[in-house]
């Protein structure tokens, strides 16, 4: 249960005379609202209150165990007798305890109004003005409250005493009901705000519970005015029911609700930080076993897979291959190797199409981390080819067609796997453009998104893509979905590394990411990686 649905339960238990047992020696409840009854009499007759409209309300139960409720005038003649269980939200309440309006309670029930003049008659100081943002259950919250004159504060009939209750009566926050404190300032409420004026303050904490309470609020989201629900009128308010407790009961069951409160208020701490962990824990977990499958600690290694060396002497073969048959150029300052000296540190020596060696440059400090003994190092531009893209002309619809030529942009990123697109191009738009082949790498290197995120994904069919991605063709099509992992699972430093500075769009500098490291794992051992991933990650973020 929800932090929110144990305090309305607990709300439920209080009103319904569940929440702490009864005393048979407690004054009932039915004394308590006589003396109000006759205090109230006291303050109409001094010009303080004003007798209610259609007569004082008194509710009692009948002998036959029903609800009654009689309307008396001024000189108390009966004006009415009828029984009410229909209206009653429960059938039946605890020895002791009464029904009664709202209206029998309060001196005063009604809202207050805007004050004319629109924004002008605002000011940094002055009364303030009481708005429905400003009236919540636990409290009034004054951090924004409106402030006005003081020559225009005396004008007006609706200022706040301490111990009044108000209710928000419109809008979202209907019902969010709140006792102003004893030392408050001067104060008026705007039209969205009921102020109610107790006749006894000694059941204030007790009315403000019932209030906030289910069976109140079914109440006041049912008498909403109109079939747009444009808010409670103050008549409507006088009209709910609420069941009194005896006075002696009201202060038990306030003390154990409050006692109450400060668990439900911790569990509810404890919940909103659980919530918040379910919310990010599956990212989290799927950040550092991506990050354990390129550092080579997620499956175990098999010595007798061939080492990841032959497999990148290979691909460094067939790429010399290519550039004699001039299917590709031979990369500017050579062909890069990397290897571990006999000191156990890592070296990098170029190779030129002569197969002339440069001396090996020392790159320890380009390491970013240890991988196993089976797996290389590998710059990508010696695996890899890079392309990017474009738009075509919008102003040009004959350049875009339905069911056309797939054309990647950032909206397409949000799945590992691109074998669609929002938009398609005409053969007249692509062929402005690169198709890139099945198995090639997008990434995203300009966009909003790079805050948070580094879009990538594996193209399952031939696409364009336009200027807010690189595209990266692997030399090798086996190498395809560990490239995809090794920069799912690079995220963060990639991000944090080789951001862009001084630009109004987060973008990524892509000459870096070409001459990055590349962990590689011998290809069976890819395999696995990549078998395990996908059996691991659905059932960690629920895709």
């Amino acid at each position: 249960m929800k932090a929110k649905d144990l305090k309305n339960s607990i709300l439920q238990m209080a009103v319904e005379g569940k929440l702490v047992p009864q005393d048979p020696s407690d004054e009932p409840a039915s004394v308590l609202l006589e003396r109000i009854r006759e205090e109230k009499h006291r303050l109409i007759a001094e010009g303080k209150a004003k007798f209610p409209k259609g007569g004082e309300s008194i509710i009692y139960i009948g002998s036959d165990g029903s609800p009654y409720e009689k309307r008396v005038d001024a000189k108390g003649r009966v004006l009415s007798d009828e029984c009410i269980a229909d209206q009653v939200p429960f059938e039946e309440l605890p020895e002791g305890w009464a029904w009664v309006r709202l209206s029998s309670l309060f001196t005063k029930i009604g809202s207050g109004s805007t004050p004319a003049g629109g924004r002008k008659v605002y000011q940094n100081e002055g009364p303030m003005l009481i708005r429905s943002q400003n009236v919540h259950n636990g409290g009034l919250r004054l951090d924004d409250v409106a402030h006005f004159a003081r020559s225009l504060f005396e004008k007006r009939s609706s200022h706040i005493l301490p111990n009044d209750m108000l209710l928000n009566i419109t809008g979202a926050s209907i019902g969010r009901c709140v006792i102003v404190p004893g030392a408050f300032g001067d104060a008026d409420v705007n039209q969205h705000v009921l102020i109610m004026r107790p006749i006894d303050k000694a059941i204030n904490r007790f009315l403000h519970a019932a209030i906030i309470s289910p069976v109140v609020q079914m109440a006041i989201m049912a008498d909403q005015v109109g079939a747009t629900k444009e808010g409670l009128s103050a008549a409507k308010a006088a009209n709910l029911l609420a069941p009194i407790p005896p006075l002696a009961e009201q202060r038990r069951i306030v003390e154990r609700a409050e006692e109450l409160s400060a668990l439900i208020e911790e569990y509810g701490r404890l919940e909103d930080a659980r919530e918040e962990l379910d919310a990010v824990l599956p990212g989290r977990l799927r950040k550092s076993v991506l990050q354990m499958a390129v550092q080579g600690k997620l499956v175990p290694q098999n010595p007798v897979d061939e080492p990841a060396s032959a497999l990148l002497e290979r691909i460094r073969k067939q790429r010399r291959q290519l550039v004699a048959e001039k299917k590709m150029k031979a990369p500017k300052g050579g062909e890069s190797v990397v290897f571990r000296g006999s000191d156990g540190r890592r070296y990098e020596k170029r190779i030129d199409a002569k197969g002339r060696e440069s001396k090996p440059i020392c790159i320890e400090d380009e390491i970013p981390f240890e991988i196993p003994d089976s797996w290389e190092w590998a710059r990508l531009s010696s695996i890899a080819s890079f392309g990017g893209g474009k738009t075509p002309s919008t102003n040009d619809r004959s350049n875009y067609a339905k069911d056309g030529v797939l054309w990647v942009t950032s909206k397409d990123m949000k799945k590992e796997r691109i074998e669609s697109t929002q938009i398609t191009l005409s053969d007249k738009g692509a062929s402005e453009l690169t198709l890139y082949p099945k198995g090639c790498i997008v990434i995203v290197t300009r966009s909003g998104i790079l805050r948070r995120l580094l879009p990538v994904a594996i193209l399952d069919r031939p696409s364009t893509v336009n200027q807010d991605q690189k595209v990266i063709i692997p030399n090798d099509d086996s190498l395809s979905e560990w490239l995809l992992r090794f920069f799912q699972g690079s995220d963060q430093r990639i991000r944090s590394n080789f951001g862009k500075d001084g630009t109004t769009v987060e973008s990524i500098v892509f000459d870096k990411i070409r001459d990055m490291l590349i962990p590689i794992p011998p290809l069976a051992e890819q395999h696995r990686i990549d078998a395990c991933l996908r059996e691991f990650i659905p059932l960690i973020t629920n895709q």
